[in-house]
Protein backbone atom coordinates (compact mmCIF):
# COMPACT_ATOMS: atom_id res chain seq x y z
CA UNK A 1 0.00 0.00 0.00
CA UNK A 2 1.51 3.31 -1.05
CA UNK A 3 1.56 6.06 1.55
CA UNK A 4 0.22 9.25 -0.04
CA UNK A 5 1.78 12.43 1.26
CA UNK A 6 1.94 15.88 -0.25
CA UNK A 7 5.20 16.69 1.47
CA UNK A 8 8.53 15.05 2.16
CA UNK A 9 7.98 13.73 5.67
CA UNK A 10 9.73 10.41 5.02
CA UNK A 11 12.96 11.93 3.71
CA UNK A 12 16.14 12.41 5.70
CA UNK A 13 17.10 16.02 5.02
CA UNK A 14 20.27 16.10 7.15
CA UNK A 15 22.92 15.00 4.57
CA UNK A 16 21.58 17.17 1.74
CA UNK A 17 21.14 20.13 4.09
CA UNK A 18 24.79 19.88 5.09
CA UNK A 19 25.90 19.74 1.46
CA UNK A 20 23.68 22.66 0.48
CA UNK A 21 24.82 24.72 3.47
CA UNK A 22 28.48 24.14 2.59
CA UNK A 23 27.87 25.12 -1.02
CA UNK A 24 25.92 28.25 -0.09
CA UNK A 25 28.61 29.34 2.39
CA UNK A 26 31.25 28.87 -0.31
CA UNK A 27 29.29 30.99 -2.78
CA UNK A 28 28.67 33.64 -0.10
CA UNK A 29 32.40 33.87 0.64
CA UNK A 30 33.17 34.25 -3.07
CA UNK A 31 30.56 36.98 -3.44
CA UNK A 32 32.09 38.85 -0.51
CA UNK A 33 35.53 38.58 -2.15
CA UNK A 34 34.03 39.92 -5.37
CA UNK A 35 32.65 42.95 -3.53
CA UNK A 36 36.08 43.67 -2.05
CA UNK A 37 37.78 43.81 -5.46
CA UNK A 38 34.92 45.52 -7.29
CA UNK A 39 36.65 48.93 -7.16
CA UNK A 40 39.86 47.54 -8.64
CA UNK A 41 39.89 48.64 -12.28
CA UNK A 42 42.51 46.00 -13.10
CA UNK A 43 40.36 43.12 -11.91
CA UNK A 44 37.50 41.92 -14.14
CA UNK A 45 34.78 40.06 -12.27
CA UNK A 46 33.06 38.49 -15.27
CA UNK A 47 34.96 35.21 -15.04
CA UNK A 48 34.45 35.03 -11.29
CA UNK A 49 30.72 35.68 -11.57
CA UNK A 50 30.39 33.02 -14.25
CA UNK A 51 32.09 30.54 -11.92
CA UNK A 52 29.77 31.48 -9.06
CA UNK A 53 26.75 31.10 -11.33
CA UNK A 54 27.89 27.61 -12.34
CA UNK A 55 28.33 26.59 -8.70
CA UNK A 56 24.87 27.90 -7.87
CA UNK A 57 23.37 25.91 -10.75
CA UNK A 58 25.04 22.76 -9.41
CA UNK A 59 23.64 23.36 -5.93
CA UNK A 60 20.16 23.92 -7.36
CA UNK A 61 20.35 20.70 -9.38
CA UNK A 62 21.56 18.71 -6.35
CA UNK A 63 18.70 19.99 -4.24
CA UNK A 64 16.16 19.27 -6.99
CA UNK A 65 17.50 15.72 -7.42
CA UNK A 66 17.03 15.03 -3.72
CA UNK A 67 13.57 16.53 -3.48
CA UNK A 68 12.48 14.69 -6.64
CA UNK A 69 12.94 11.31 -4.94
CA UNK A 70 11.02 12.59 -1.91
CA UNK A 71 8.12 13.78 -4.05
CA UNK A 72 7.99 10.48 -5.96
CA UNK A 73 8.48 7.98 -3.12
CA UNK A 74 5.05 8.63 -1.61
CA UNK A 75 3.26 7.88 -4.88
CA UNK A 76 5.19 5.04 -6.51
CA UNK A 77 7.36 2.25 -5.19
CA UNK A 78 9.12 2.29 -8.56
CA UNK A 79 10.85 5.64 -8.18
CA UNK A 80 14.31 4.02 -8.38
CA UNK A 81 13.32 2.28 -11.65
CA UNK A 82 12.06 5.61 -12.90
CA UNK A 83 15.43 7.19 -12.05
CA UNK A 84 17.28 4.44 -13.95
CA UNK A 85 15.08 4.91 -17.02
CA UNK A 86 15.57 8.68 -16.99
CA UNK A 87 19.35 8.27 -16.68
CA UNK A 88 19.45 5.99 -19.70
CA UNK A 89 17.16 8.20 -21.76
CA UNK A 90 19.33 11.19 -20.86
CA UNK A 91 22.51 9.32 -21.82
CA UNK A 92 21.11 8.46 -25.26
CA UNK A 93 19.40 11.86 -25.68
CA UNK A 94 16.03 10.25 -26.25
CA UNK A 95 13.41 12.87 -25.49
CA UNK A 96 10.82 11.87 -22.92
CA UNK A 97 7.80 13.24 -21.08
CA UNK A 98 6.66 11.26 -18.02
CA UNK A 99 3.66 12.21 -15.87
CA UNK A 100 3.48 10.83 -12.33
CA UNK A 101 -0.05 11.23 -11.05
CA UNK A 102 -0.25 12.14 -7.36
CA UNK A 103 -3.44 12.98 -5.42
CA UNK A 104 -5.37 14.68 -8.20
CA UNK A 105 -6.53 12.66 -11.25
CA UNK A 106 -5.20 14.12 -14.51
CA UNK A 107 -7.12 12.19 -17.18
CA UNK A 108 -9.70 14.96 -17.61
CA UNK A 109 -6.86 17.43 -18.27
CA UNK A 110 -5.09 15.48 -20.99
CA UNK A 111 -5.89 14.19 -24.45
CA UNK A 112 -5.76 10.45 -23.92
CA UNK A 113 -3.34 8.37 -25.95
CA UNK A 114 -2.80 4.61 -26.11
CA UNK A 115 -3.66 2.40 -23.09
CA UNK A 116 -0.69 0.40 -21.80
CA UNK A 117 -1.65 -1.04 -18.41
CA UNK A 118 1.73 -2.60 -17.63
CA UNK A 119 4.13 -2.61 -14.70
CA UNK A 120 6.61 0.25 -14.70
CA UNK A 121 10.06 -0.96 -15.77
CA UNK A 122 13.05 0.94 -17.16
CA UNK A 123 13.07 -1.29 -20.26
CA UNK A 124 9.44 -0.51 -21.11
CA UNK A 125 9.91 3.24 -20.66
CA UNK A 126 13.02 3.15 -22.84
CA UNK A 127 11.15 1.22 -25.52
CA UNK A 128 8.24 3.68 -25.51
CA UNK A 129 10.52 6.68 -25.95
CA UNK A 130 12.86 5.06 -28.46
CA UNK A 131 12.98 7.34 -31.55
CA UNK A 132 10.69 6.02 -34.25
CA UNK A 133 8.30 4.31 -31.85
CA UNK A 134 4.78 5.60 -32.64
CA UNK A 135 4.27 6.34 -28.93
CA UNK A 136 7.45 8.33 -28.29
CA UNK A 137 6.13 11.81 -29.10
CA UNK A 138 3.53 12.00 -26.35
CA UNK A 139 3.57 11.70 -22.59
CA UNK A 140 3.51 8.53 -20.51
CA UNK A 141 1.07 8.52 -17.59
CA UNK A 142 2.17 6.67 -14.44
CA UNK A 143 -0.22 5.88 -11.62
CA UNK A 144 1.23 4.04 -8.65
CA UNK A 145 3.50 1.32 -10.02
CA UNK A 146 1.90 1.08 -13.46
CA UNK A 147 2.29 2.74 -16.82
CA UNK A 148 -1.35 3.55 -17.53
CA UNK A 149 -0.99 4.96 -21.03
CA UNK A 150 1.39 6.50 -23.57
CA UNK A 151 1.23 9.09 -26.35
CA UNK A 152 -0.94 11.37 -24.20
CA UNK A 153 -1.14 15.05 -25.16
CA UNK A 154 -0.76 17.52 -22.30
CA UNK A 155 -2.06 21.10 -22.13
CA UNK A 156 0.64 23.68 -22.88
CA UNK A 157 1.42 26.51 -20.52
CA UNK A 158 0.17 29.90 -21.62
CA UNK A 159 2.64 31.69 -19.38
CA UNK A 160 5.66 33.66 -20.50
CA UNK A 161 8.89 31.88 -19.58
CA UNK A 162 11.56 34.50 -18.91
CA UNK A 163 15.24 33.74 -19.30
CA UNK A 164 14.81 30.14 -20.42
CA UNK A 165 14.54 28.58 -23.85
CA UNK A 166 12.13 25.68 -23.52
CA UNK A 167 10.61 23.33 -26.06
CA UNK A 168 7.18 21.80 -26.41
CA UNK A 169 7.85 19.03 -23.88
CA UNK A 170 8.80 21.54 -21.21
CA UNK A 171 5.81 23.76 -22.00
CA UNK A 172 3.55 20.71 -21.73
CA UNK A 173 5.09 19.74 -18.38
CA UNK A 174 4.50 23.24 -17.05
CA UNK A 175 0.98 23.34 -18.48
CA UNK A 176 -0.18 20.19 -16.70
CA UNK A 177 1.48 21.05 -13.40
CA UNK A 178 -0.17 24.48 -13.44
CA UNK A 179 -3.53 22.67 -13.46
CA UNK A 180 -2.84 19.72 -11.14
CA UNK A 181 -0.50 18.40 -8.44
CA UNK A 182 1.11 15.95 -10.89
CA UNK A 183 4.88 15.75 -11.20
CA UNK A 184 6.22 15.66 -14.76
CA UNK A 185 9.71 14.51 -15.76
CA UNK A 186 11.24 15.86 -18.95
CA UNK A 187 14.27 14.63 -20.88
CA UNK A 188 15.50 17.03 -23.55
CA UNK A 189 16.07 15.45 -26.94
CA UNK A 190 18.54 18.19 -27.89
CA UNK A 191 20.76 18.20 -24.81
CA UNK A 192 19.85 15.11 -22.79
CA UNK A 193 19.33 17.34 -19.75
CA UNK A 194 16.67 16.27 -17.27
CA UNK A 195 14.24 18.43 -15.33
CA UNK A 196 10.98 18.04 -13.52
CA UNK A 197 7.95 20.28 -13.29
CA UNK A 198 5.85 20.69 -10.17
CA UNK A 199 3.26 23.35 -9.36
CA UNK A 200 4.07 25.23 -12.55
CA UNK A 201 7.81 25.46 -11.85
CA UNK A 202 10.62 23.76 -13.77
CA UNK A 203 13.64 22.38 -11.88
CA UNK A 204 16.84 20.98 -13.45
CA UNK A 205 18.16 17.78 -11.87
CA UNK A 206 21.45 15.91 -11.92
CA UNK A 207 21.68 12.46 -13.46
CA UNK A 208 24.13 9.81 -12.35
CA UNK A 209 26.31 7.91 -14.87
CA UNK A 210 24.20 5.65 -17.06
CA UNK A 211 23.29 2.28 -15.57
CA UNK A 212 23.54 -0.66 -17.96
Amino acid sequence: MLEHSEGTANCDFSPIKRQLAEGIHEITDELKESLEVLDDANDCLLGKLEDIKEKFNIIEAKAASFYLNCYLSSFTDKYSDLAVAVQRLSHHRHGALIVVERLEPVELLIQKGMPVGAALTPALLEAIFYPGNPLHDGAVLIRGNQIVSAANVLPLTSGVIIGKKVGTRHRAALGLTERSDALVLVVSEETGKVSFALKGKLHPILTAPVVH
